[in-house]
């Protein structure tokens, strides 16, 4: 089964008004690959969970096993022969919103919600994917089953081929667009909320430009710091975050001349790192991908940026969460 994604960029002011739009499904340069060095010396805490707080692995660990317990998509009730745009069920726009928030709360983040206002034209866009059996930021009029609502949301939205819950797990691995990973950073947006969702049972449309969301977070890292589910690492079971990179964004500092150093237990684990296209929810991001080794179990590793104006430094520990 091939999973699609597009995502389309805008470019936003740090109070998270719309400047401007840039379409595409993901296209641009290639990012350049910069061999990292460890000339950053910092002394890395152990590479055990024990010092992990255990008060913030249970509460991870609970709401990884509680909101993934039903992942359910519900029956679309309409059909592209009459170009119905029928609806799903409003449990399965909250399973949705489930996930997201789980994932924003992971990333220390506020929770999002959806809005009818943005749902119905999601549908509508989510009934033209199917029709006609593509993705398109910009779906001309000559589409089957066309409608000027749906072709506005297509423009401002997160889309895939597949249902809007398990679309969710997809956007935040994110493979296949390796110049943005923009799917993952509209999630984590600071700007997001309130969304739209729109789903048939092939096709969906997360509306995700234009929100009002005001998190103002200094900088969002994936996979977060501290406990970590490592089943996160690999949520839809078809790619993992350490092949499609670790980020970071930001709204307010500048990455595109950051460098990354990552260590395990005070062993450097080189990586090689990614400028990320601006404006994909975020003004500023990059991307870091191990090279040579994989995320592992009861291990924090600790990473350091440098070459910006704030330095940041964070631990992530992988914990099982059952």
């Amino acid at each position: 089964m091939l999973i699609l994604l597009a995502v389309l960029s805008a470019c936003k002011s740090h109070s998270g008004t719309d400047d401007s739009h840039r379409g595409g499904d993901d296209s641009g340069p290639a990012d350049t690959d910069t061999d990292v060095s460890d000339t950053n010396d910092t002394t890395d805490t152990t590479d055990t969970v024990d010092t992990v707080d255990t008060d913030r692995t249970e509460a991870v660990c609970q709401r990884w096993n509680d909101d993934r317990a039903n992942r359910s998509e519900g029956n679309w009730s309409g059909s592209t022969g009459t170009c119905d745009a029928g609806d799903i069920p409003e449990d399965a726009r909250d399973r949705v919103i489930t996930l997201i928030n789980m994932y924003r709360f992971f990333a220390d983040l506020p929770p999002v919600d959806h809005v009818a206002s943005k749902d119905g034209p999601a549908q509508e866009c989510a009934l033209m994917m199917t029709a006609n059996g593509q993705l398109n930021h910009f779906p001309p009029s000559s589409w089957n089953c066309y409608s000027s609502e749906g072709a506005g949301a297509a423009g401002m939205s997160n889309i895939a081929s597949l249902a809007a819950v398990g679309a969710v797990d997809v956007y935040m691995t994110d493979w296949g667009n390796d110049t943005t990973i923009g799917h993952r950073r509209w999630i984590l947006s600071n700007s997001l909320d309130p969304l739209g969702i729109g789903s048939t049972s092939s096709f969906s449309c997360l509306t995700v430009i234009g929100g009002g969301g005001n998190a103002n977070a200094a900088y969002t890292a994936w996979p977060p710091p501290g406990p970590f589910p490592l089943d996160g690492m690999n949520p839809s079971g078809w790619e993992t975050i350490d092949n499609t990179g670790w980020t970071v964004q930001s709204d307010s500092i500048d990455l595109s001349a950051a460098t990354v150093t990552v260590t395990d237990g005070g062993v450097d684990r080189p990586v090689h790192v990614d400028v990320l296209l601006s404006g994909y929810g975020s003004y500023s991001a990059i991307r870091f991908l191990p090279d040579g080794w994989t995320s592992s179990l009861d291990h924090t590793y600790h990473v350091t940026v440098n070459g910006i104006s704030t330095p940041i430094e964070y631990d992530v520990t992988f914990v099982d969460c059952g």
